[in-house]
């Protein structure tokens, strides 16, 4: 196995030929997915992908933070975290 992480395009070629369709297909496939996968999060909701993981928006609150170079003690806004969590058939199946 390399280290090098898979591209779209090489991700594209497995998908097509997982699924017995062309190129374009797949890709739009693909698309389709990663612009449902935004929206959802966006919203501040969960994306489940079964037998990969779930997509988890959190909401975080505001809270102080303090800059390690002069001490000095910020307020940072609220915002919103992303967390990706694998699924447990996936984990066992990659020996993680």
């Amino acid at each position: 196995m390399t280290d090098k992480p898979m591209t779209k395009a090489q991700l594209v070629a497995e998908i097509a030929a997982a699924m017995g369709a062309d190129k374009r297909t797949a890709s739009a496939a693909l698309d389709a997915l990663a612009a449902v996968a935004a929206r959802t999060v966006a919203g501040g909701g969960t994306l489940t992908l079964p037998g990969v993981g779930k997509i988890v928006s959190r909401d975080r609150p505001a809270r102080d933070v303090r800059n390690p170079r002069t001490g000095e003690t910020i307020r940072k806004p609220a915002g919103r975290q992303v967390k990706f969590a694998l699924a447990k058939a996936l984990k066992d199946q990659a020996g993680a």
